[in-house]
């Protein structure tokens, strides 16, 4: 098994299965292997349990572990030990599971106050912020989390530490080595690791003085110096920011007073930042500059139809992109790209692509039975993503107290006779909130 993934500065990376990975990697990958497990172990994220202590129900539920190898850029191999959480769904309800991360709204309208105040600006991320957090002790007739250990993964605990688990291993009817553990820690795949983390780091905040947004739970302010700090962050990654250097220099090192015994919480300074797959440029002056052109060149260098696209597009849509067209089909393969690049500009459109969000919210209505013509529309919206591939989005504000909506209906423009709704948010220059979508009811007229 192998695994392709973009992380959150958009590297492209592969993670293999640790079997696969060894066979890869060989001793590069037996040491990150190891690593990864001495660093659990340092923590104590884990404790071997005698399988005869355990209920018939924890038996049942204990989930195995999984160990992925990937090799990062600058070709050293990481491990990563992973709790298989997906069966846990069968008795874990949303909200055990569900924990909230940062409205694109809020990270944008942020960095249009930071921008007008003139903000220092800091980002950084928590290291293995799911293992810094405890799991709840269970409460009376509540099964303990358990996790099954196999294979060259025993092997490997045995050869770091035999006293404390080789008397706990045993052999399955199949003869492999099996090692029972009690998960002490939020391990990464458990489905509540990121909602733990998030109570941890919410109470944690708290006693700092900040007070969270009621309509953003991922927002906090408090008054430091007179002025404003706010925080906003997506699980482990955070934005603070603050008039006044100094305060984001002591809120680093609460960071690491905090959570940097294990590893250093790293932070970018200065007026560039690379955050949750977007460049942010606060270098001009009550401005703020914002590009995914990597990303966008990626989309442009993926399609495998190059030859196709057109050199000169001065739009993201042709003057029939609502027309439903009467070609043929797509045939399988073309249908899967359409569908692959129309959630590519998705992605996209609700960042730092906004002038693409009508062209991609129609196509987005043809993905399920795409034909001919919508192929073309494809091609021209990719052509003219190639002809723009730099352009940023410039936010700016006249004035924060001031907020202009704009919203406006084409009627019954799509086959189906229904309406198209857009509309626009700004506070002076550039739109932070953009919404282009196909209504769900039939109407009569437009008003």
């Amino acid at each position: 098994l192998s695994i392709n993934c973009f992380n959150s500065k958009r590297e492209h990376a592969q993670q293999y299965i640790l079997q696969k990975g060894l066979k890869k990697f060989k001793d590069r990958g037996r040491a990150a292997t190891q690593k990864e497990l001495k660093q659990l172990i340092d923590r104590i994220c884990f404790a071997p349990i005698l399988i005869a202590e355990l209920t018939e129900s924890e038996r049942k539920k204990a989930q195995e572990a999984l160990m992925f190898l990937t090799e990062k850029r600058d070709g050293t191999v990481k491990g990563r030990m992973v709790y298989n959480g997906k069966p846990t769904r069968e008795w874990l309800s949303r909200e055990d599971a569900a924990s909230p991360t940062a409205a694109l709204e809020s990270i944008l309208l942020t960095s249009i106050v930071d921008a007008y105040e003139g903000r220092d600006v800091m980002t950084s991320d928590v290291p293995n912020a799911f293992i810094q957090t405890l799991l709840p002790d269970p409460k009376p007739g509540e099964d303990r989390v358990i996790m099954k250990i196999t294979g060259v993964l025993v092997d490997l605990l045995v050869e770091i530490d035999p006293e404390i688990y080789g008397p706990f291993v045993v052999k399955d009817n199949n003869g492999k080595r099996v090692l029972y553990v009690q998960v002490l820690r939020a391990l990464y795949g458990m489905l509540s690791a990121a909602l733990l983390w998030y109570k941890q780091f919410r109470s944690d905040l708290e006693g700092i003085g900040f007070k969270f947004n009621p309509y953003d739970p991922c927002v906090a302010n408090r008054t430091h110096q007179g002025t404003q700090h706010t925080i906003v962050f997506h699980v482990d990654d955070l934005k603070s920011s603050h008039v006044n250097p100094k305060v984001n220099d002591l809120f680093l090192k609460w960071l690491n007073d905090k959570y940097g015994h294990h590893g250093e919480v790293k932070a970018t300074r200065g007026p560039k930042h690379d955050y949750l797959g977007m460049n942010f440029d606060w270098s001009e002056k009550g401005i703020v500059k914002i590009d995914m052109i990597d990303y966008m060149k990626g989309m442009v260098n993926d399609f495998p139809y190059p030859d196709e696209l057109k050199k000169k597009t001065a739009t993201a849509a042709p003057s029939d992109l609502f027309a439903a067209g009467s070609d043929k089909p797509l045939d399988k393969e073309r249908r899967e790209i359409f569908h692959t690049f129309v959630a590519k500009g998705l992605f996209a459109c609700k960042r730092a692509r906004p002038d693409i969000h009508t062209a991609i919210a129609a196509l987005s209505t043809r993905v399920k039975c795409p034909n001919e013509d919508d192929w073309i529309k494809l091609i021209h919206l990719l052509s003219f993503i190639d002809a723009t591939v730099e352009d940023p989005l410039i936010l700016s504000a006249d004035d924060l107290r001031v907020i202009k909506y704009h919203v406006d209906a084409a009627f019954a423009v799509h086959p189906d006779f229904k309406s198209h709704t857009g509309g626009t948010m700004s506070n002076g220059r550039g739109c932070p909130i953009t919404i282009s979508r196909k209504q769900k009811l039939n109407t009569k007229s437009s008003t």
